[in-house]
């Protein structure tokens, strides 16, 4: 599907940052990359020229690397951001092998001060999952340690086809995000990526009592994607609407015997609660604590369904335009103009969520990683997505927006309401005091028309609001939740591991009065009188 609509104006690129403390020996990383290809076979893959008429698209294994995929980026304080667009902008090419390139800036000033890895995959053939675990045996080939074992994820059991429970079964066309206030011409004209990167506590979810609601910190960011959405498109007038997220869900183990490539499977989520009246209050400025709980206990019912269900990586439609029935020329053409027939029904945004790192990523006398992002591809007409991963006992959250849809300023001040969202799904206990504001620090990059980077990505630095902190540990791909002070069951455990008493599967019902209740006023969050004085 990716191979037939892929477009120069919006590449198909996943970019994987990793920071390190120190400095990397350019010979040693070199080399130590070079192994980790060779250890993964499989990334040493690239695209067989042939004509349109064949029945499908072919691909070989070289066994070694076409050109060198190690770049030294030069120092300066722009350098990091350069290397971010480039990766926003230019795919590595599906002919060469390996399809991915790895750029590596030293940065001297700023809170930054050390060695940045920047992975950019073409996603049409390998996923961030795959190219970060080349990056942890780069790590162990380059520090010399053996691969330590990697715990599996914990899964409910396969449960055939989704159930109604899914959240399937709704109707109406999901909310598009409302585009910002350029012109259309502007914006029409308006080519490539934009990203900002966020820096975030990790959302609370111990109660008071010690007991651990149903839901994981994987929910969590599909409600805030939801919540913030909704606050965004009424603050541009726009009439709210059924939120559907696309979340991609890995099976694969993530020891070196991983599977290369893009081996998750997409599921769609319906943002919608169990109680119709929870709509209007939703989306208040200040949420209702009830509504977000019953938005959080219906989510994580749906997402438990939905990793337990088996089905078609994308779907049946796409399965039926993958099949080699007709040549790949003449699919093509249908796979295009089926995608645009279908844009109205794509989903609002997209939500991938690796969780905690579960590697080491340790470079030796370069130190261990204290910071990995990612970002994931944001093509129209969903035009959005949110990535995610946990290191160090913090969430370090990527928002990727495609330009036609929005600009600097814009994504800057939705990355804003995205943490504000995400801290009105913590758990507060009784009588905790409304959380000051935060000090944050924005700024977007991505490629202008002319192809020059604009500002550099900078973190969005969020005062903490008690969020539990915890080691790096193991999590599944979809839920990166860190365990509190209170003992935690695994993310992904089936229902009823965590507490699940009452209704819905939540401690004691939603509505029960000893319900832990998110947070009603999260960090950073404004007045209604400032949220009319924002720009439009």
């Amino acid at each position: 599907m990716s191979r037939h609509c892929l477009n120069d104006d919006e590449p198909e690129s996943v970019h994987i940052e990793v920071h390190l403390p120190g400095r990397l020996d350019p010979v040693r990383l070199r080399t130590a990359f070079q192994q980790a290809l060779l250890t993964h076979p499989r990334v040493l893959a690239r695209e067989v020229p042939g004509r349109r008429h064949r029945r499908s698209f072919a691909w070989e294994l070289t066994g070694r690397p076409d050109t060198d995929p190690v770049n030294f980026a030069g120092r300066g304080p722009d350098a990091l951001a350069q290397a971010r667009a480039r990766a926003l902008a230019e795919c590595p090419p599906l002919t060469e092998s390996p399809p991915m390139r790895l750029d590596v800036v030293r940065t001297d000033t700023g809170p930054d001060t050390g060695t940045v890895l920047l992975l950019t995959t073409h996603h049409t053939a390998l996923d961030a999952p795959s190219g970060l675990r080349v990056l942890a045996t780069t790590a162990e080939q380059y520090g010399g340690t053996a691969a330590l074992p990697v715990p599996g994820r914990v899964r409910p059991g396969r449960s055939g086809p989704a159930s109604s429970g899914t959240g399937r079964t709704l109707r109406g066309r999901p909310v598009r995000v409302a585009p910002d206030s350029r012109p259309g011409p502007v914006r029409a004209r308006a080519v490539g990526n934009g990203m900002v990167q966020a820096d975030l506590p990790v959302p609370r979810r111990a109660a008071p009592n010690g007991d651990l609601p149903s839901w994981t910190v994987n929910d969590q960011l599909l409600v805030a994607t939801s919540l913030m959405v909704g606050r965004w498109n009424v603050s541009r007038g726009r009439p709210g609407g059924p939120v559907r997220i696309t979340m991609p869900v890995d099976d694969r183990p993530r020891g070196t015997e991983m599977p290369m490539g893009n081996g998750t499977r997409l599921v769609e989520v319906a943002m919608t609660s169990d109680d119709p009246h929870d709509a209007e209050l939703l989306l208040r400025e200040r949420p209702a604590p009830e509504a977000v709980a019953r938005l959080l206990c219906a989510t994580a019912r749906r997402t438990r369904a939905l990793k337990s269900a088996d089905g078609a990586p994308m779907g049946a439609g796409a399965s039926l335009l993958t099949a080699p029935l007709l040549p790949v020329g003449v699919r093509g053409v249908l796979t295009r103009g089926a995608r645009r027939a279908a844009a109205s029904w794509t989903s609002t945004a997209l939500v991938t969520n690796i969780g905690r790192v579960p590697y080491a990523l340790d470079f030796g006398d370069a130190g261990r990683a204290t910071a990995v992002w990612f970002s994931a591809p944001a093509r129209m007409p969903r035009g959005l997505s949110v990535a995610a991963a946990s290191t160090g006992g913090r969430l370090h959250v990527t928002l990727r927006w495609s330009r036609t849809l929005l600009g600097d300023a814009a994504g800057a001040e939705l990355a804003d309401l995205f943490a504000e969202s995400l801290a009105t799904t913590s758990l507060s206990e009784a009588g905790d005091a409304p959380a000051g504001d935060a000090s944050t620090r924005v700024a977007s990059v991505g490629v202008a028309p002319t192809g020059v980077a604009s500002a550099g990505v900078a973190s969005v630095g969020v005062a903490s609001t008690g969020a539990a902190s915890a080691e790096d540990a193991p999590a599944g791909v979809a839920s990166p939740g860190v365990a509190p002070p209170a003992v935690a069951p695994a993310e992904d455990a089936p229902a009823g591991v965590a507490s699940a008493r009452g209704r819905g599967g939540c401690p004691d019902g939603p509505d029960h009065p000893g319900t832990p209740r998110p947070h009603t006023t999260p960090t950073g969050t404004r007045t209604a009188q400032d949220n009319h004085k924002r720009p439009s």
